[in-house]
């Protein structure tokens, strides 16, 4: 299917690797102008032919100098995807929650709540022009809250729930507002030697691999495997292009059946 993308404009955070980086490669494989934003910029999203732009979007202003720079290279933007999120990972971050100090907090919420929220204040003036749409990458986490670390599970909730409250507010300006919510897809978050995944395999007493190996049927989930990527990204394509032109406020599951509620 032809997303009708080609010439449009997005920029993409967290878009060095996993999710963000599938992103990319969608979008600019659908014909976009993508400026892609990172902390660290990998061979993988040099080669995607997007333009990078080097930031740390859990800083104050770090997301607003993003798109003042995608501003200055792509001239309006047409589309916002909030990918970053996660963190570095630590042994407070798979701990529980009385080992959680008021630093860990902050700079969950930074990374994963306020990075959206800088970044969507500095874009909205332009999608407003151009009438374009904003992505937010959630997790289940945000419906499950006790599936993993509280200050993660909780700010991906407030990120669902601020993308409610822009659809409501920005929809009248011909802004659509998304969100995805991927659950445990194979990314470094999960497959990494140093990542959470790694961690929480450990704090169980397993090795890593036969941890991921059980992960999907200890996670309900009916498709007995991790989510890919690209599933996500493709789901992202569709929903920033005109053939969702009706869909607003929506939050949208990608888990493998893992979530057993309506």
């Amino acid at each position: 299917m032809d997303m009708r993308l080609t010439g449009k404009t997005a920029v993409v955070t967290g878009a060095s690797r996993g999710i963000g980086l599938a992103i990319v490669r969608a979008l600019t494989g659908e014909g976009m102008r993508v400026v892609a934003a990172a902390r660290t910029l990998t061979p993988a999203l040099k080669e995607t032919g997007a333009i990078p732009l080097t930031a740390d979007l859990s800083t104050a202003h770090g997301p607003a100098e993003v798109i003042e720079g995608a501003l200055a290279e792509l001239g309006e933007i047409d589309l916002l995807v909030n990918n970053v999120g996660g963190g570095d990972a630590t042994a407070d971050a798979a701990g529980g929650f009385l080992g959680m100090p008021d630093e860990l907090w902050g700079q969950v919420y930074d990374l994963n709540l306020l990075s959206a929220v800088r970044a969507t204040r500095a874009a909205l003036p332009s999608l407003v022009r151009r009438r374009g749409s904003v992505i937010n990458i959630s997790s289940t986490g945000a419906r499950t809250p006790h599936g993993g670390p509280i200050p993660y599970t909780t700010a991906k909730a407030a990120l669902t729930a601020f993308g409610k409250a822009l659809a409501e507010e920005f929809g009248p300006q011909g802004v659509r507002v998304n969100t995805v919510s991927p659950g445990a897809t194979r990314t470094d978050m999960w497959e990494a030697a140093d990542g959470f995944g790694s961690l929480v395999a450990a704090a169980n007493g397993m090795e890593l691999e036969p941890f991921l190996a059980a992960l999907p049927a200890a996670s309900g989930m009916t498709t007995g495997r991790l989510v890919e990527p690209e599933e996500v990204a493709a789901l992202v394509a569709w929903l920033a292009s005109p053939h969702a032109a009706s869909v607003a406020g929506a939050d949208y599951i990608v888990d493998g059946g893992a979530i057993k509620t309506v």
